[in-house]
């Protein structure tokens, strides 16, 4: 059994292991807060990620976890707070130019290019690092052959090291639920982000695929040496893979902490299970 990751606190009121203590949070969120209508959907939320850090973010439904991944990623701009991307400000920056500066993410429905091939889906993350110009491409010049030539060598290693080489030619949408999952995610990681952001990413798993997928993750960030935020619903699956949890109720973080800490937390209790009646005995 591995020993527990040791987890520091933060000026920003956020924990990140130790390991990545001395070195710039890859992410940070400071007071951020957006509303719709009047309404606040998520207010004063702050948290710091380290460079190597698998943290959960989790919440009843409806809590504001996607808006949340909405906001990090340029789907939708912020009211109040700052993204702070390897300590870049991402105010006002389009879903592309946030996925350039180092954000990549999946989506709780997989959105996959259904009529397109396994190996072209990989091969659409990686357009912003094909060096080719439009004219080159529709010319057919040679410099548009050689970013095809390294595109499909590189979409083969995406492919090799999650399993799907040899479904590379199949079209995405005839794959397996499971093997559609790791192709949404060999596609992110070809944008060769900072930091990956995975959206329910063990719905409609059976526990096989769960434990395959939580090994999966671990691999991603040893190998990339890159920092992984998720939201999941499976209990059992934030608390065996990640290292800071926090916690989202009615747009508001209520508790962040180890593991540990949050699953013997009273107010996160009380968020998914409501509030303990006092005895009348």
């Amino acid at each position: 059994m591995t020993e527990p990751v040791k987890m520091v606190p933060m000026p920003s009121r956020s924990i990140i292991p130790e390991r990545d203590l001395g070195k710039k949070p890859v992410l940070e969120a400071v007071g951020l807060g957006i509303e719709f209508g009047g309404l606040s959907a998520v207010e004063d939320f702050t948290i710091a990620l380290g460079r190597t850090e698998i943290s959960g973010l989790i919440g009843p439904n409806g809590a504001g976890k996607t808006t949340v991944f909405n906001m990090l990623t340029g789907v939708y701009q912020p009211t109040s707070g700052v993204v702070l991307l390897d300590g870049k400000n991402t105010a006002g920056k389009s879903v592309h130019e946030v996925t350039r500066m180092g954000i990549a993410r999946t989506f709780q429905n997989i959105c996959l290019f259904s009529d397109m091939t396994v190996a072209d889906n990989v091969k659409v993350g990686m357009h912003q690092s094909i060096a080719c110009s439009a004219a080159e491409s529709i010319l057919r010049l040679p410099r548009f052959w050689k970013g095809e030539k390294d595109a499909d060598a590189r979409a083969k290693e995406w492919l090799d090291l999650f399993g799907l080489a040899d479904l590379a030619d199949q079209k995405a949408g005839n794959l397996p639920y499971g093997a559609q999952r790791r192709l949404e995610i060999a596609r992110a990681l070809a944008t060769k982000p900072k930091i990956l952001l995975l959206d329910e990413p063990a719905a409609g798993m059976n526990p096989s695929e769960t434990a395959e997928l939580a090994r999966t993750i671990t691999d991603i960030r040893d190998r990339f040496g890159i920092a992984i935020l998720l939201i999941e619903h499976d209990m059992s699956f934030v608390m065996g893979i990640c290292e800071g949890i926090a916690v989202l109720n009615f747009g508001h973080i209520i508790a962040k902490g180890t593991p540990d800490e949050i699953k013997n937390n009273d107010a996160v209790i009380e968020a998914y299970l409501g509030r303990r009646e006092e005895s009348s005995c």
